[in-house]
């Protein structure tokens, strides 16, 4: 932790290209699924996983940030890496990470090293196929010394804007770069300015696109108890009668976005550089992903797969009476998919909130989304160093929400503890809730605060 993040350094792929080099390049050991996006990417990495894990492969899945322990971002066949094993693996590439430090200007930062890590152990369990999550962007991500066989986009929005842009074009241009020459490029519903960006990258690599709405997407889903009931449409055949223990629209997208993403990996999608034109054609010629009944997947394990699937800390259900939700939305899109969310599938007649969030977050955005559905707010912080400070997150909630509905409270067990006597001041507790939400880090202390298994 002590080598800080990439961004604070420069932006190159110069220091993690050198160390895959002496490791050995572990990341071309096996197949990978590349994941990046603004909103989606852990829950869709996990769907993907999921699914592949069914049809009977290896997996690894390499997610971040974590909720509860590092070790969660490094997990082989749906299971995070033990402890010992996590030293084993951090002491094998440590030597290689002290030589490749020599050559450069800067140090191998934190992120470049666990990247490092993950890829090693992923070779030497040894894996059938990756699922990778790219840390933040794509074009310069530790992650994209990794070529995808299968690059996955999730919804595009405003984030991180400092690092990416200030436009939804940029930010679609640094995440285009993970979409590699001949591989299968599945995007999610994007806005028009980012589909625009996504599409003639595949143009220019000649890769193959599978657009939602388009080559596949969700034809009907229904709200049920515990999730939802979807109708498939994926790239080979339509999936009927598919339980997805997950809430929510936004849900239901990823979940058609894994499925178009696993079709793709089994149909045999070529290893990028490729131009294997049997088994795709090319978008460049006014065509894109060629789907076919025969690559449809066996309708039982989809089934199967998705209702195991599960997300921890996405409007997770950690307690009843009242009911406390978690969720990792750290953005006004992501808040506007939760708020829709428990629109559709909570009947609360009375929702108090827990926010804290990063201070470089747009605050005010994420504050309008949450206003309509919250009773009241109490205002935290979380354990991370770049949370806002109390006093100031209430500030600008008073600005929002009015003063006498923001309570402001130091410490976030603090904060729940009130939220929880404020939802349960109505004596009504079967429709009483806490919504606790703001940031992943924000969601995995509460998390340990509410003794909530470690997450998977």
């Amino acid at each position: 932790m002590s080598r800080g993040v990439e961004w604070e350094i420069d932006p190159t792929l110069d220091r993690i290209r050198d160390l895959v080099d002496v490791l050995g390049e572990p990341q071309r050991a096996y197949p990978v699924v590349h994941v990046a996006g603004t909103n989606g990417k852990s829950s869709t990495a996990r769907l993907i996983e999921a699914l592949l894990r069914e049809r009977g492969l290896r997996t690894g899945l390499y997610t971040s940030p974590e909720l509860t322990t590092l070790r969660e971002r490094i997990a082989i066949d749906g299971e995070p890496i033990g402890e010992e094993r996590f030293v084993e693996v951090l002491r094998d590439v440590l030597p290689y990470v002290e030589l490749v430090d020599g050559k450069h200007a800067a140090r191998l930062s934190f992120f470049e090293v666990l990247t490092a890590m993950a890829f090693a152990a992923f070779a030497d369990a040894p894996v059938d196929v990756a699922v990778v999550e790219v840390g933040m962007g794509g074009t310069w991500d530790a992650t994209n010394v990794a070529d995808g066989a299968v690059a996955v986009v999730t919804p595009i929005g405003l984030d991180h804007t400092r690092y990416l842009g200030e436009t939804i074009e940029e930010i679609a241009g640094e995440k285009a770069g993970i979409i590699k020459p001949g591989a299968v490029a599945v995007l999610a519903q994007q806005p028009v300015e980012a589909a625009e960006v996504l599409l003639r990258r595949i143009v220019e690599t000649g890769a193959a696109a599978a657009r939602e709405g388009i080559e596949f997407g969700v034809l009907s889903r229904d709200v049920a108890v515990g999730g939802q009931q979807l109708r498939l449409q994926g790239l080979h055949g339509v999936y009927e009668e598919v339980f997805l223990p997950l809430f929510g629209d936004h849900q239901a997208s990823n979940a058609a976005t894994a499925l178009a993403a696993v079709e793709a990996f089994a149909s045999g999608a070529p290893t990028p550089g490729e131009a294997d034109l049997t088994a795709v054609t090319r978008i460049a010629a006014g065509e894109t992903y060629a789907g076919g009944a025969e690559g449809q997947l066996d309708p039982a394990l989809v089934r199967s797969g998705l209702a195991k699937a599960a997300s921890p800390g996405r409007l997770e259900v950690v307690r009843t009476g009242p009911t406390v939700l978690l969720d990792a939305a750290h953005n006004p899109s992501g808040a506007a998919a939760t708020v829709a969310t428990i629109t559709e599938s909570f009947g609360f007649s009375r929702l108090v909130g827990v926010l804290a969030v990063a201070a470089d977050k747009d605050v005010a955005g994420i504050l309008d989304q949450l206003e309509p559905v919250l009773a009241e707010l109490v205002v935290t912080r979380s354990s991370s160093p770049r949370s806002m400070l109390p006093e100031e997150l209430a500030e600008i909630a008073e600005g929002v929400f009015g003063a006498e509905r923001v309570h402001l409270a130091a410490r976030l067990d603090d904060a729940i503890d009130r939220a929880i006597g404020l939802a349960e001041e109505t004596g009504e507790y079967q429709g009483a809730g806490v919504l606790i939400t703001g940031s992943v880090v924000t969601v995995g202390d509460a998390r340990t605060l509410l003794r909530v298994g470690e997450g998977r």
